[in-house]
């Protein structure tokens, strides 16, 4: 129960000088992780030190698994823990590496390199260490409830012009099905504009139009609901005086 208490105040304790080492320390690992993981894609670099990339990446891997399990091991609900956002970016940051042990032969490379990519989670355990990182995921989790009613306006939005350009448009322009229109809404309000469907009528341009506006709202829109729940959980955080109230 010491070293579990000792273990929890390192990896856990970011406010003693063990946890804030711990934590330095790992984001370093991490970020190496990723320059490996980034080097390893180009196969001019992969081919000439595939003698450093490989081994590093496998230190790298059991030096991870150990923290994972580490967590696993302290946590007073380790099924919690393991089933949450940050214990199944843990998890998927080492998964691939052993389930390529499995794949062996040359014709399953590709699907060992695919797997291998799915490293690049880890890049996700930085904002664990992040005090921003962490006022933003609870800025998110605050303001889902908004942001999901805001998200079924924009779809609701996409289907009702899709559905015009296709009655329209139609074929001609390449409206051949309504949710070919609702894929045109949605590239036209996110201001895209792939280019590949055009409206050729007046009308079906001065509807493209009123669409492209209302695509401004798609960025300005959730990044106020966003910002104002940040500036409330900043706000929340803040010691107040107890004589004053400031």
């Amino acid at each position: 129960m010491k070293l579990k208490r000792k273990l929890n105040e390192i990896i856990f304790g970011t406010d003693t000088k063990a946890g804030r080492i711990f934590d330095i320390a790992l984001i370093w690992l991490i970020i190496i992780s990723i320059v490996s993981v980034m080097l390893e894609s180009v196969e001019e670099i992969n081919n000439k030190y595939f003698f450093i990339l490989s081994p590093l990446e496998w230190l790298l891997t059991i030096i991870f698994s150990l923290e994972y399990f580490l967590r696993i091991f302290i946590s007073p609900r380790p099924l919690k823990y393991i089933f949450s956002f940050f214990g199944l970016v843990d998890l998927f940051s080492v998964l691939p590496s052993y389930i390529a042990l499995f794949f062996p032969g040359l014709q399953s490379l590709l699907i060992i390199r695919a797997l291998r990519l799915v490293r690049i989670f880890r890049i996700l355990k930085l904002s664990r260490y992040s005090d921003a990182g962490k006022l933003i995921l609870s800025s998110l989790r605050a303001s889902h409830a908004k942001i999901t009613v805001f998200l079924l306006t924009i779809i609701t939005i996409s289907i009702v012009f899709g559905t015009i350009m296709y009655l329209l448009e139609g074929k001609e322009s390449g409206f051949t099905s309504i949710p070919r229109g609702f894929y045109w809404a949605i590239v036209t309000m996110t201001t895209v504009g792939f280019g590949d469907i055009v409206p050729k009528s007046t009308l079906g341009q001065f509807l493209s139009a009123i669409l492209m506006v209302l695509g401004y709202a798609v960025i300005a829109v959730p990044t106020g609901i966003v910002t104002i729940e940040m500036a409330n959980q900043k706000n929340s955080k803040e010691e107040k005086c107890p004589h004053c109230g400031k």
